[in-house]
Order: structure tokens, then C-alpha cells, then sequence
């Protein structure tokens, strides 16, 4: 007998010590002495006398004009915790961040002009309007003109949407506003691809999709050393273009693949990443030292290797360059649409974030692990004005 009333002794007195912690601020001076009291006097109680000190105990709990927790403080205080535990983790674990560019196109896309023909997503452009919205992450880019016959304002103004940025501009005497920057809506339109419009000429289709959310993993990069090939998101601090800070005009956060460690050297030959690990006497191509750079020249969806022109960096095709040390070359995997270490110059150790881990919306052929598609089977072609025709068929 005695075995349980011990056991019941110590679920008591771990009930009130919880409780008499969670309410410390609340209680007045004579409550704190109340309540460690009733504390103190269960505790010492002997063994013999325990049925009577917990009958005690209880009572003298309930008398306690202690303050009334209802059930909606309960699931505030709950909410709070959760909260706090999630963005504990937020911090430390797994961080969320929206790709806003093209540069990493195909392998993530930021904002980017999607077409309903030869869509690589069986699903795209078949559910209903605001279901087609919510699940892919776009808005409907379709527009006719509808009005007299005449050519497109020169005057096409950016202004603010509800989600997306949107371009304004007139046909005639017709405003039109659709999803994009103006050099988004260009590319994807018929704006200059032809002179004027008459009635009931398609000025553009398809939808503009709002680009990869994807979490950041940022644990394992101090535990396993990075690799060429990782896709690294990294802060732009003290780097950058033409003696402007990349952060006032490029953003903050950037989203770029490891192309070079520290000690390697580099060069471009025929649009062609040559590395020499440190060390070695040979220069190798990027693809053998890493098969994930493989689909980056294969030339196939969108993909079309790597750029000379290596700007701030310091050379230009042919010419090496060296990494100095704690310093990795982030290069774009859309190479031609890429502002990257060929024009800011590698990025310090100090400036990574992690590893991008998880695409968690919207529900495209890229939802899931990062980095893990196939290429499509689609020639990439000649570019556009800002990017290559296979991509607004992901």
C-alpha cells in the first residue's frame, strides 16, 4: 500500500510544482508562501501519515484563490509554445525561402511564363480557375485584344498585384495589366513580336507561375563538407557588382550551384567548366568530377552548360582562376540569365546559409527533393529575351 501512495505523493507534488511555476508571475507574495507551503508540508509528510497529507494537500489546493485558466488561455499558451518550437527550428534546422529569379532555371524556377502546350505537369491547365491558381502557384496570363486596331504603348509601367508584380500598359485605347515585370510580360507575350493588334488577336497565353518555396537545410554543411554540385543558398554581404553592393541590387539571399571548392582552379573553355581540384596537376570537366553537372550540359530543356565571360571574377574565356581559400565559385545553372560569381566574384564561408533541401510548393514536377528531376527530352534551342522556349514547359 505503501508503494502507491508514494507513487500518488509524487504525481501531487509534480502537478503543483508545475503549476506553481507556470503561475509564478501571476500569484501575489502571500500565494507564493501558500503555495510552497502546501508543497513543503506534502514533501516532508512520513510515510505513515501520507493518506492524510495528500487528502490534506488537495484541499488546501482548492482553496487557493489562484487565477482561472479557461480553455481559450490553454490553446493560446499552446499556440505560443508550438510557435516558439516551430520558428526554434525555423532558425536553427530548416529555413523557408522563395526563389525570385531564373537563374537556377530548369533546375528551380523563380517567377517564370508556364505554357499549357507540351507542359511536362499531365495535370497543368486542366483543374478550374481558382483550383488551378492555388495548386500551381499562377496566375492566367491569357489576354485578346479586344478594340480598334493599334499598336502596344511604349509606356509599359510595373505596378503591384495581390500576389504577383504586374505590368501595365495600353493597346489602343485598351489597358492591359498582366502578371510579371515588364521584361517577364515581353518575353512571354506578343508585345514585340508584332507591329499592332486588331480585334480579337491573342496578345498572350499560359499562366505566370510564382516561383519554387523550398526549405533550406542548414545542419549538415558543419557536419559533412560541402561538395561541388550542392545547390547553396548564401547571403550577399560585402560582395559585389561594378562597386554596388549585390544586395541593394540584386537581393539579399541568393540561390546558386557549387561549381568550385577552395584551392581549385578554374577555367571556360567553349562554354565549357574545366576544374583542377588542389592538388592535382589536370584539369577535368565538371561533369567528371560531378555527375549532377551532367544534365547542365546536356543541352536538352533548357539546359545549355556554362558562359565565358567571367567579369569581376578576373578572366574571361580560357583564362584560370583561382579560389582563394574559405571562398566557393556559385555559379546559376540558367547560365546565359545568371548573375553569379562570374560577375560578383566567389562568396566567403561565412556568407553560406545551407543547402537547399525541399521544394514544398507550388505542386509542380519539382515538388519534392531538391535537384532530383530528370531533364526534359526537348532540344533548349535558342534563347529568348530572357529565357529558353523548354522552360515554360516544366
Amino acid at each position: 500500500m505503501n508503494f502507491f501512495q508514494e507513487r500518488k505523493r509524487k504525481k501531487q507534488l509534480s502537478e503543483l510544482k508545475a503549476r506553481r511555476h507556470a503561475e509564478d508571475d501571476l500569484l501575489s507574495p502571500a500565494l507564493r508562501v501558500q503555495f510552497d507551503r502546501i508543497i513543503s508540508d506534502l514533501e516532508q509528510a512520513p510515510s505513515a501519515e501520507l493518506p492524510a497529507a495528500l487528502a490534506q494537500s488537495s484541499k488546501e489546493y482548492s482553496a487557493l484563490p489562484l487565477p482561472k485558466r479557461g480553455k481559450l488561455y490553454v490553446l493560446l499558451d499552446l499556440i505560443a509554445v508550438v510557435g516558439l518550437v516551430a520558428f526554434g527550428l525555423r532558425g536553427l534546422f530548416f529555413q523557408p525561402f522563395r526563389i525570385p529569379t531564373g537563374s537556377m532555371q530548369p533546375t528551380l524556377f523563380g517567377v517564370h511564363h508556364q505554357s499549357v502546350e507540351n507542359n511536362a505537369n499531365p495535370g497543368f491547365g486542366k483543374l478550374p480557375g481558382v483550383l488551378q491558381n492555388i495548386v500551381y502557384g499562377c496566375a492566367d496570363a491569357e489576354a485578346v485584344h479586344s478594340g480598334v486596331s493599334g499598336g502596344v504603348s511604349s509606356n509599359l509601367r510595373q505596378v503591384s498585384g495581390k500576389v504577383f508584380d504586374c505590368t501595365e500598359f495600353m493597346i489602343g485605347t485598351t489597358r492591359y495589366v498582366l502578371p510579371g515585370n515588364p521584361r517577364q510580360v515581353i518575353d512571354y507575350s506578343q508585345l514585340t513580336k508584332q507591329e499592332t493588334f486588331a480585334d480579337g488577336d491573342k496578345i498572350s497565353s499560359g499562366y505566370v507561375s510564382l516561383g519554387d518555396h523550398l526549405f533550406v537545410e542548414r545542419v549538415s554543411m558543419y557536419i559533412s563538407p560541402l561538395k561541388r554540385g550542392d545547390v547553396i543558398v548564401f547571403n550577399t554581404e560585402d560582395l559585389f557588382v561594378d562597386m554596388i553592393p549585390l544586395a541593394q541590387s540584386g537581393g539579399y539571399y541568393y540561390i546558386k550551384r557549387l561549381a568550385a571548392l577552395p584551392g581549385d582552379t578554374v577555367k571556360i573553355v567553349d562554354n565549357q567548366l574545366y576544374v583542377r581540384p588542389a592538388g592535382k596537376a589536370e584539369f577535368f570537366k565538371i561533369q567528371e568530377l560531378d555527375p549532377r553537372f551532367e544534365k547542365i550540359y546536356s543541352m536538352k530543356g533548357g539546359y545549355h552548360g556554362h558562359l565565358s565571360g567571367m567579369g569581376t571574377c578576373g578572366f574571361a574565356s580560357g583564362e584560370e582562376f583561382t579560389v582563394p581559400e574559405d571562398n566557393y565559385l556559385m555559379l546559376g545553372d540558367n547560365s546565359r540569365f545568371s548573375m553569379d560569381s562570374r560577375f560578383f566574384g566567389t562568396v566567403p564561408r561565412r556568407n553560406l546559409i545551407g543547402r537547399a533541401w525541399f521544394v514544398f510548393y507550388p505542386f509542380s514536377r519539382r515538388l519534392g527533393p531538391v535537384d532530383r528531376n530528370n531533364v526534359l527530352n526537348e532540344p533548349t534551342g535558342l534563347p529568348g529575351e530572357s529565357t529558353f522556349v523548354p522552360m515554360s514547359h516544366q
